[in-house]
């Protein structure tokens, strides 16, 4: 079931093994009031506990394809519907210790309906969010 707002706490987990984590992901919400095409996102900035992870080094995981910063101009097929979760997948070398974290997201986005010059809007969001394992 999908939780208020954009940043959805069922996805905010570790990645890899245990002992062997490579960094971890958090899971968004479609944050506009209509679905999109993912051509149309030009990052996605997270801070976690006050540390920033600038939209340039995610990566977004999106029906089970992988998109860099530079991969998404070109996904322009790709649609991103109101509904549904894409992944960020961030790294950070050991994860992130289990427990209770602040997370801020802002998915930086053109709305091909505003002129170019209000672009990118961004679409903020804050919450806490456990990782458990």
């Amino acid at each position: 079931m999908l939780e208020r707002g954009t940043i959805q706490s069922s996805g905010f987990s570790n990645l890899g093994p245990a002992g062997a984590r490579t960094g971890f992901r958090l899971r968004l919400r479609q944050p506009n009031y209509r679905g999109m095409r993912l051509s149309l996102i030009e990052g996605v900035d997270v801070v976690v506990d006050g540390e920033p992870y600038p939209a340039a080094g995610n990566r977004l995981l999106f029906q089970g394809q992988t998109y860099g910063l530079a991969d998404l101009d070109a996904a322009t097929e790709t649609r991103w519907a109101v509904g549904e979760t894409i992944d960020v997948l961030i790294d950070r070398p050991g994860g992130l210790i289990p427990g209770v974290h602040r997370v801020e997201t802002i998915v930086w986005m053109r709305h091909p309906y505003f002129p170019p010059r209000f672009w990118p809007v961004p679409m903020r969001d804050a919450r806490e969010a456990t990782i458990v394992l």
